[in-house]
């Protein structure tokens, strides 16, 4: 098997800068306007985030996730509790979470606490995705090992069966959390790999804003 040369790939990155006076003092209002230049760019999925968990004695885990919900209390997104990453987060309630535009030459980084939205937040939303989205949050025993894919088919006809005609009812091991945004890091690509990285820290009554080197 030929493998491409890793080392040698590169790109340069040269779209634009971040400085002081363009981040602003308000993390969040920059937040806002970079996730609103991904949807104007139509990039795809770009509310996907890679999320990183941890076990109490420091063990990671990543995979991705969809942002749904931004706001001054912090990201939102939805998953099993019973998932690895649900079991993460009940042990060691922190957590950390990437958003890459690649064609932008932008990431953002977000570390903070955790915590679960409430019922009425879960409901709203779980009413709100397709009823297939619906039925597979049902049916699917989230990163736990099944014998084939006909054991999940199964378990999908059988909660169609039980819907049949009626809503879907959000499972009690399904729902929402809220990532607390107390680091927030902004990192635009520049040439020669000499990236601006403006990193904002949460204290009390506001935000430390401070330039990280590349």
């Amino acid at each position: 098997m030929e493998t491409p040369d890793l080392a040698r790939m590169r790109e340069e990155y040269a779209r634009t800068g971040l400085d002081e006076s363009a981040a602003g003092d308000d993390p969040m209002v920059l937040f806002g306007r970079w996730l609103d230049d991904a949807l104007v760019a139509q990039l795809h999925e770009p509310n996907a985030m890679a999320l990183a968990t941890a076990t109490p004695d420091g063990r990671p885990s990543v995979r991705i996730v969809l942002l749904k919900g931004l706001d001054r209390q912090g990201l939102t997104f939805f998953t099993g509790y019973e998932s690895r990453k649900g079991f993460e987060l009940a042990e060691n309630p922190r957590a950390a979470a990437t958003m890459l535009w690649h064609p932008l030459q932008r990431q953002v980084r977000v570390e903070g606490t955790v915590t679960l939205l409430d019922d009425a937040e879960s409901d709203a939303y779980f009413a709100s995705r397709p009823r297939g989205s619906q039925i597979g949050a049902v049916a699917s025993p989230q990163s736990r090992p099944i014998a084939g894919r006909d054991v999940l088919d199964e378990r999908v006809a059988e909660v169609e069966r039980r819907f049949a005609g009626r809503d879907v009812e959000r499972p009690s091991v399904w729902g929402g959390y809220r990532v607390a945004i107390e680091s927030i890091e902004f990192w635009q690509g520049r040439l020669d790999r000499l990236h601006d990285r403006i990193r904002f820290t949460e204290v009390p009554g506001g935000w430390v804003r401070e330039r990280l080197a590349p």
